[in-house]
């Protein structure tokens, strides 16, 4: 897998996990699923983070994330 798509597919995935917490929390439910959605994003930008060879800065991200939605047309 691309380590650019790993970034991008772990940041979706841990801010699409965050309703998921909250609404858990808010219903006094377990958020077993949302916890593992979260060890699977980290999971995902952990292993980009650790096989990009130059690494990332934080001012790559929004670079990144266009140039994958770009290759794989997005939109």
């Amino acid at each position: 897998m691309d380590t650019d798509l790993a970034l991008v597919l772990g940041l979706a995935l841990a801010v699409l996990s965050i309703p998921s917490i909250l609404s858990a929390f808010a219903d006094s439910r377990s958020p077993r699923v949302s916890i593992v959605s979260v060890v699977i994003a980290g999971g995902l930008v952990l292993y980009a983070l650790l096989t990009h060879p130059e690494g990332y800065r934080l001012n790559d991200i929004p670079d990144v994330i266009v140039n994958v939605m770009a290759r794989y047309k997005f939109w």
